[in-house]
């Protein structure tokens, strides 16, 4: 009799234990610190039964043992976690703000009218951080770049922003415009990125011009200030300026300054050529094109006033002779005429 009993419970307790059962959907999470994350949970009893309680526990090691602890318990998630669930089937937990002590081993209990349950099975949580890095930070122009993201969530994609704009590759030959800050993120939680880590592309001086600040012709004893422009990075450390008064053979050229500003305070005619530019960095060197200055002598104003008066006189002159030259023609034949009709009357008369 004894022995039917036994057989008796131990039937009933496996319809029991069968009819009851958690299953996580993700048993094996990994999120960013500061990020947020769901458990999905389900979970199912007897039909005669009703559930009166839940909760989640963590696992902590305690005296080398694993024991489990209610998270409403644990002062560390006051206010961080939520129970998504409900008395039915499902047992969901949201955990928000996560922190890297965060990371460990999450089980599900439940106590209906009859029995109290816990999940055997668990979901483990792996918060970590990220650590954006480039290699290397400090690159010349062309140079192969590759950006680097460490973390301990392997089977995660990691994606890339560049001063907050997605970046297409990780790895790319460097231009100018690479030049920035670049963090990474976790796709889908693309909020929650890492610190940022610059990237500084390097590269010789580019579009060098030479500007003047007044145009041609200058006259003797004038000034002339010239500028050298252009873009570098790091920026120019030295300017070398050149003159050649060939302008058909640069090899003629001489060197007649240095720094970024060539000023003359008082030009002779001397000075009439050509100017070159040259900046150069601690990646490289270029030239300007050749600026052609002009200098020519300064005419004296009564030169000048003699000058436009002979220029009056040469176009004013030609008609006020050609008009005397016509009144006296006119008077003569009309002189000439008298002559005649006093002629005819003294015959006639």
């Amino acid at each position: 009799m004894i022995q039917v009993l036994i057989l008796l419970l131990l039937q009933q307790a496996e319809k029991v234990s069968a009819a009851w059962s958690v299953t996580f959907e993700n048993p094996d999470i990994c999120a960013l610190r500061g990020s947020s994350v769901e458990f999905r949970c389900s979970y199912s009893y007897p039909d005669e039964e009703s559930v009166r309680q839940t909760a989640w526990d963590k696992g902590k090691i305690q005296n080398g043992i694993l024991e489990r602890v209610r998270l409403s318990d644990l002062p560390s998630y006051n206010g961080r976690f939520e129970y998504q669930g409900d008395h039915a089937h499902n047992c969901s937990l949201v955990l928000r703000d996560l922190q890297e002590n965060d990371t460990g081993y999450y089980f599900f209990w439940f106590d209906t009218d009859k029995f109290g349950r816990r999940s055997k099975k668990s979901v483990y949580l792996s918060v970590t951080g990220l650590e954006a890095s480039v290699r290397s930070n400090r690159v010349r122009l062309g140079d192969s770049v590759t950006l680097d993201c460490r973390t301990e969530c392997q089977t995660t994609k990691i994606i890339w922003f560049k001063d907050g704009r997605p970046v297409a590759e990780p790895t790319f030959q460097a231009q100018i415009t690479d030049t920035g800050n670049y963090s990474c993120a976790f796709e889908g939680i693309e909020s929650s990125q890492s610190s940022p880590v610059a990237l500084d592309v390097w590269y010789p001086p580019l579009n060098v011009s030479v500007e003047v600040n007044r145009s041609d012709p200058l006259l003797v004893g004038s000034s002339v200030t010239l500028t050298c422009r252009g873009s570098a990075r790091p920026a120019a450390i030295t300017y070398t300026w050149w003159y050649s008064s060939d302008v058909s053979n640069s090899s003629t050229e001489l060197p007649v300054g240095s720094g970024q500003v060539l000023s003359i305070s008082s030009v002779e005619l001397t000075h009439t050529g050509t100017y070159v530019c040259q900046a150069e960095n601690r990646v490289g060197q270029s030239r300007s094109a050749q600026l052609l200055l002009t200098v020519e002598e300064m005419v004296h104003p009564l030169i000048v006033l003699g000058i436009g008066i002979k220029v009056i006189i040469l176009l004013v002159l030609p008609p006020i002779l050609i008009w005397v030259w016509k009144c006296r023609s006119r008077s003569d034949a009309k002189n000439e005429e008298n002559t005649s009709n006093d002629y005819e009357n003294v015959i006639f008369g």
